[in-house]
């Protein structure tokens, strides 16, 4: 094995990528970067009958979004592809069986005879009786195969073309001492184990021979998955024994919970709450649904990577907002949680808000710019800069900026009427008229100069501010919302302002 780091994220292409799946891929990318080592990327394709058009192209889209690119995977150059190639696993079939037979020939597999019924029959007996099949030492003697068939007889089978599989000889009466980095020392008794099948009946490895084969060629040094292959590591170790291979180390990832706290995290839990569930999004080949993806939700890809990384590790800081760099600094397996990570919508809002309130305004005007046009409006990019720099404060999203911020663009065609019930008395329709002539008389058109000129002739007028600035922003916004009055006033102009105070004198008065 390499003394070198080197890590792997090895998803099946059935369909799109689960972000409990790009958690995976970026704890073995945090981790192979913290170390100075790889991150490899393997399309585990074994499963040919699940294979979905699109999801490889989606898994390896999706890995370049978030920014955590593979160093190695089925793009890899020819010097790559020849010393660990191919990367995907439907191009390695033919050396699988190789391995499959050598642990036939050292005693540790087997041929299995025995048909689908046969098998249905021996778990429908013990159903009745109270009892579960399995397939192991206990009765695999008595079974359909190659421990319980002379050589000929094995031998007479395979010539025929019957079908089998091979299994793998779980050893009797031994208590396993294992270890993973995050759960610590198992034991585990090997009894309990039944003798999986490494090998199908259409020439294809299940999914646990392939991966010990494909790990151990690819020099992998630490298997950093998902805790529903927890039950797996026995046979995975046993399997490394088996062909006198050095093992991995071995870590196993808390899921990522429903919001709830009960239960894995769902698409169905995203589309009843309202959030994605996937990195990008992703239509469906067959029935042309589609789900929603946080990139086309408006997140940020180094907001979602910063939430994701807090579902089932912490620095052991205060610190909630890193870079990417940082994490790869502040990265360590032994701070994973054990315990299952619960979903919370509102916290991956308040990272994205978090990381908006950092972007540069020219970098929010440009993604801005999309929006403003679907409305109908062409601007300069200058003045949606300024007017981004009023309003993002308040924004989670950039999508967001059109209803914080309209009136910049568009002049109010209605008034809140509850604002205007209470805003807009006897007197407002004249005050109004005055303030749009103070206004218009104004030589230097800079937000503080306007709001010293207003507040003077609101000073001199001996009236109270309340009498004069609600029904300023009511009619400059159409309702009782945005930034600072005579901030808006000095970026709308003084023609606009002028011209939206007449008009509301006209609907209002």
């Amino acid at each position: 094995m390499s003394n070198k780091v080197r890590v792997r994220f090895a998803p099946s292409p059935t369909g799109p990528l689960h972000i409990g799946g790009v958690r995976t891929a970026l704890y073995n990318y945090l981790f192979a970067k913290k170390n100075g080592g790889d991150f490899l990327l393997r399309i585990e394709d074994t499963d040919q009958t699940r294979y979905v058009e699109g999801a490889e192209q989606y898994i390896v889209d999706a890995l370049n979004w978030l920014q955590i690119p593979y160093d190695e995977g089925p793009n890899s150059s020819v010097e790559i592809q020849q010393k660990y190639g191919p990367f995907r696993q439907s191009e390695r079939k033919d050396l699988y069986k190789q391995y499959a037979d050598q642990l036939i020939e050292s005693g540790w597999a087997y041929y299995a005879f025995d048909t689908p019924e046969e098998l249905d029959a021996h778990r429908k007996d013990h159903e009745e009786k109270g009892k579960t099949f399995i397939y192991n030492w206990h009765n695999r003697l008595k079974l359909n195969n190659s421990l319980k068939l002379s050589a000929e007889e094995v031998q007479e089978k395979i010539n025929s073309g019957e079908a089998y599989v091979i299994r793998f000889k779980s050893p009797q009466d031994e208590k396993l001492q294992l270890n993973d980095i995050i759960r610590g020392d198992i034991e585990i008794d090997t009894n309990i184990l039944d003798d999986k099948v490494l090998f199908k009946s259409d020439g294809m490895p299940t999914y646990h021979l392939a991966n010990i084969v494909d790990d151990h060629l690819m020099d992998i040094t630490h298997v950093i998955r998902g805790e529903e292959w927890l039950p797996s590591m026995a046979l995975h170790v046993l399997l490394y024994r088996a062909f006198d291979w050095q093992a991995p180390e071995f870590a196993h990832l808390p899921l990522i919970l429903k919001p709830t706290g009960k239960g894995k995290l769902s698409k169905r839990d995203g589309d009843k709450l309202g959030f994605p569930v996937f990195p990008l999004e992703w239509k469906d080949p067959a029935t042309g649904d589609v789900s929603r993806g946080y990139k086309e939700d408006g997140y940020f890809n180094d907001a979602v990577i910063n939430f994701l990384a807090f579902l089932g590790w912490n620095p052991g800081t205060e610190q909630e907002i890193f870079s990417l760099e940082e994490l790869v600094n502040a990265f360590e397996l032994d701070r994973v949680h054990k315990s299952g990570a619960r979903f919370d919508p509102d916290k991956t809002k308040w990272y994205n808000h978090k990381y908006l309130q950092q972007k540069e305004d020219t970098d929010l005007a440009t993604r801005f710019l999309p929006f403003l046009k679907e409305n109908g409006i062409e601007t300069a990019i200058d003045y949606v800069e300024n007017v981004v720099t009023l309003i993002k404060e308040r924004a989670n999203f950039v999508a967001d900026f059109w209803d914080l911020g309209s009136f910049f663009f568009v002049a109010p065609t209605e008034y809140d009427a509850k604002a205007s019930k209470k805003q807009w008395k006897e007197n407002t329709n004249e005050y109004m008229n005055e303030v749009a002539q103070v206004i218009n008389s104004i030589d230097t058109f800079e937000s503080t100069t306007i709001e010293a000129v207003v507040k003077d002739w609101i000073a001199s007028k001996e009236l109270g501010f309340g009498q004069v600035m609600p029904p300023l922003r009511l009619a400059l916004v159409g309702e009782m919302k945005g930034p600072h009055v005579f901030d808006i006033i000095a970026l709308i102009g003084k023609e606009e302002t002028v011209n939206r105070l007449q008009k509301a004198t006209q609907v209002l008065g």
